[in-house]
Parts: structure tokens; sequence; C-alpha cells
């Protein structure tokens, strides 16, 4: 990983340090790492989302585990620095900087992390379409309702879900979503 790290420029190797640790304080849902690789790709290295989500796993680990041994700045630096002799340079400073800054922030309650075992629903989209034609069937007139759950999943990877359902699998869909509703205003 620490040859993939040596690609990312300094500001959005910090970038996605920021995120990774506003999302470890609970404050955005999870590292959309398909977006910043797309940034980062723009701008002319050669990275794929599965090695961007990669390291963002490692910085992750790091970050939480250090917050659960309580490491300052200079403990972390130094375990970083005889552990991983391969990190880049400009990796290790931007670490420092960010741990420095934020690092303290991490709250890592029992609550958040027992939450963290469960991925977090951030958004969903649905479309309602027809099916007109396949190449066995002429004419096939089928309605069908396509729904795309975006969620982060406990590491905070942003992933997107995505499901068709007939009509009659949408309709007992929504009814089960309004049953949630009516309890959810019970409480």
């Amino acid at each position: 990983a620490a040859d993939k790290i040596n690609l990312i420029p300094q500001d959005f190797f910090a970038e996605l340090c920021e995120q990774i640790i506003q999302h470890l304080n609970h404050k955005i849902p999870g590292v959309n790492t398909a977006e910043l690789c797309r940034r980062i790709q723009t701008s002319g290295i050669e990275i794929n989302v599965g090695d961007l989500a990669k390291i963002a796993n490692i910085v992750s680990f790091l970050f939480s585990t250090a917050a659960r041994n309580n490491l300052s700045t200079e403990e972390l630096v130094t375990i970083l620095g005889n552990a991983v002799s391969a990190l880049p340079k400009h990796a290790v400073q931007v670490i420092r900087h960010v741990w420095n800054e934020q690092g303290k922030s991490i709250s890592m309650s029992e609550d958040a992390r027992n939450m963290a075992t469960v991925g977090q629903f951030v958004d969903i989209k649905w479309k309602l379409g027809v099916a007109m034609s396949s190449d066995t069937c002429r004419s096939l007139k089928y309605p069908y309702v396509t729904v795309t759950l975006k969620v982060a999943d406990p590491s905070g990877q942003i992933t997107d879900k995505s499901f068709e359902m007939t009509i009659p699998q949408f309709k007992n869909f929504f009814r089960q979503f309004k049953e949630m509703a009516a309890v959810l205003e019970t409480v």
C-alpha cells in the first residue's frame, strides 16, 4: 500500500485523512472513495478505486487504533517510523498534522464502537421503468422499480447497492416503510 500512497498527492491524501477523521467522529457517514478517486484521476494520477479504498481502510484502522490507545502525535509518528519504514515522508507529515489537529476529537465510546460494526444508510434513489421487449419476448410491457441504496459500510466506504422489484414487491416494500414510520412516530 505504501507504493500506492506514494502516488497520491499530498493535498488529496490530506483530504482523505480529514474525511476519515470526520467519519470516525460520526460527522459524515463515510468516505466517498469513488468521488475522491475520480478527482485524483482527473489530476492525471493513475490509481483505481480499490487501491484507494485499501488505503482508506489502513488509515482508518490507524486512526481508530491510535484513538483507542490514546496515542499522542509523537507516539503515533514514532510507531509509524518504527513499523512502516516504507511509508512516504509526505504521508507521515500529513498523518502527523491531521492527528495533531483533529485526532483527540475522535470519540471512541462503547456506543460508537458498537455502531461501527453496522453499515449506515446514506441515501436512496428510485426510478420506475418498463421493460418493452427482450431478445426472447417481443412484447413485455413489464413495469418495475429500480432502487439504489447508498450505504457506508463499517469501514466508512460508501457503496451503492441496487435492486429491482416488481410492482407488487414495491407495494410490499412501501407498506413496510409505512409501518416503520408509524412505529417511529410512537417513540
